[in-house]
């Protein structure tokens, strides 16, 4: 899943060395922690949300196959 993160999101900012992510893991959901360049969150966040609210659509379609409930937090 960290994967799939870091490669769309790596395709959108203009720094993908920047892009990082780390996992916390509960009993029953996991959180992902995106961080982003600052000059790359506008393009991360969207317009009005779009883009971040399509990554997250991605990510929890591709772990609802797992038991656990997925969350997906975008930070500098």
């Amino acid at each position: 899943m960290k994967e799939l993160i870091e490669s769309i999101v790596t395709a959108l900012v203009d720094h993908p060395e920047d892009v990082e992510v780390t996992s916390k893991e509960e009993e029953n959901r996991i959180t992902y922690y995106l961080s982003v360049n600052k000059e790359d969150m506008g393009k991360v966040i969207g317009k009005q949300g779009r883009v971040a609210k399509a990554i997250r659509t991605v990510v929890y379609a591709a772990g609802s196959s797992q038991q656990k409930k997925i969350y997906l937090e975008i930070s500098e």
